[in-house]
């Protein structure tokens, strides 16, 4: 049979055909059947039989490492390949839903899950030791160029130009952090394609699924690209909250996973440039794609002015929440955050989950008591203020969430500012040992291990010997 035939056949009783740009699905039944079309696009040729069984055979393999139980096996029928897939709802893939419902907005616990499930993958996926992809940064902001440039005249050539510029300064200034990110092992073969419209919500976990197989220039990519383009996505789309809380659980998983949590924090600065660069591919796919009426144009110049937005710098800033146990740090950490300072707002930087990790115990198990010495409160404190410097040298915001309960530690976040020449501001969490007990006595899932009694019976901290602004987080 020709591929014409096979298509035919298999479309025979279909629920429903999807045709994309290289490929076509069939769903029938419970099952999903994927043909590649012969096409050549350049950065892809799927030509010849051998080569879409190639690709097919890629594009399972890749994918199981995420979704095993959807990507099932590749059969054939005549000599054409075909990649049998299991059939999910489409209405959990969240860019669906971002699409569907004009309110729509994140799980911010499904958003936790998910910043954990991408560190975890990226520590087990494969690290690049092929120097001919140490340059895929720079040979995707060159193909951005050229594709954006395509549309010069139609996105506006000040703007295009502006971004050029732009774009060219801000990978020079780190060009050689850029490579030495191959050379850390952080070039790894990823997803590449790491944006809502292809995470699956499925029994309320999120599951990642189709990433690229015909371009290893573009799966061989920093850990931290493939996360800029989920951060981007959720930001652009409104979503800021929730690409926030993303990239701090990544961060937090990270720092546990991998060698040194200082390495991982440090590379935030190039997260600026990485979210550009996942912008500016958005731009020039959106003008190709056409659609009715301007929508493509539009939608190609809203990412061309996010992408310049993502490189026009601004100072880090810290910011300190102290507090007894049940005050609210986290909960206004969490508020505070994605507005603080740079896309996509600040990291926070937490004593209770920073113990934890330094004493490898999983973030909702208790500690024993010897992990609340003084000596381990001092550990714990010096491990904040050594992240805190490294996140704050790449220009992006950090908010410490601690008891700061002594005065030393408050004087050594003012010190801190003050060293690096940045804004400070302090904010002590006070309210009564009665309403904090009742607090903690309702918490689920929490990196505290505080207790009701705990926090009945800490000793309290006169405000008034507090020189940060102190509020009373009571509500009336």
């Amino acid at each position: 049979m020709s591929l014409s035939q096979v298509l035919f056949h298999l479309k025979e009783g279909a629920d429903q055909v999807i045709e994309t740009s290289c490929a076509t699905v069939v769903l029938k039944g419970a099952k999903a059947y994927k043909i590649k079309k012969s096409v050549d696009y350049g950065f892809l040729d799927f030509t010849t039989s051998e080569k879409r069984r190639a690709a097919l055979l890629r594009e399972l393999r890749f994918n199981q490492r995420m979704a095993a139980d959807i990507y099932l096996g590749v059969e054939e029928i005549d000599g054409e390949s075909i990649l049998v897939m299991r059939r999910f709802d489409t209405a959990g893939v969240l860019g669906e839903q971002s699409a569907a419902q004009a309110d729509w907005s994140p799980d911010m616990a499904v958003m936790h899950d998910l910043g954990q499930l991408v560190a975890r993958f990226h520590a087990g996926s494969e690290v690049c030791h092929d120097i001919q992809h140490v340059n895929n940064i720079k040979y995707v902001i060159d193909s951005n160029k050229k594709n954006i440039g395509v549309f010069r005249e139609q996105l506006g050539a000040e703007a295009v130009d502006a971004y050029d510029a732009a774009m060219r300064v801000a990978y020079a200034a780190v060009e050689s952090d850029v490579l030495k990110r191959f050379d850390d092992g952080y070039v790894r073969h990823c997803h590449g394609d790491l944006h809502l419209g292809n995470i699956l919500i499925e029994n309320g976990k999120p599951v990642l699924f189709d990433c690229i197989e015909f371009n290893d220039r573009l799966s061989q990519i920093d850990v931290l690209y493939d996360l800029a383009f989920l951060l981007m996505d959720l930001w652009v789309r409104g979503h800021e909250p929730a690409a926030n809380r993303v990239l701090n659980l990544w961060l937090e998983q990270a720092s546990r996973l991998e060698d040194d949590a200082g390495t991982v924090h440090a590379g935030l600065k190039l997260l600026p440039l990485y979210m550009s660069m996942r912008a500016a591919v958005r731009c020039h796919v959106n003008a190709n794609y056409g659609g009715e009426g301007h929508y493509g144009l539009d939608q190609a110049r809203m990412y061309l002015k996010a992408a310049q937005g993502f490189l026009e710098m601004q100072p880090a800033q810290l910011m300190a929440i102290g507090g007894l146990s049940g005050s609210g740090k986290s909960t206004r950490a969490r508020q505070e955050a994605p507005a603080f300072g740079r896309a996509p707002g600040a990291i926070i930087l937490r004593s209770d989950e920073i113990r934890k990790r330094l004493w490898a115990c999983p973030e909702y198990e208790s500690l024993p008591k010897e992990a609340y010495s003084s000596d381990e409160n001092a550990r714990v404190y010096d491990h904040m203020f050594a992240l805190a410097n490294k996140v704050l040298a790449t220009g992006q915001p950090v908010i410490l969430d601690a008891t700061f309960r002594e005065s030393p530690w408050r004087d050594r976040c003012e010190k801190l500012a003050r060293e690096q020449g940045l804004a400070f501001s302090g904010l002590w969490l006070d309210l009564p040992a009665a309403v904090r007990s009742e607090r903690v006595a309702a918490r689920l899932n929490d990196a505290s291990d505080a207790t009701s009694y705990i926090a009945l019976n800490q000793r309290d901290v006169d405000p008034s010997s507090i020189s940060w602004h102190v509020e009373n987080t009571v509500k009336p």
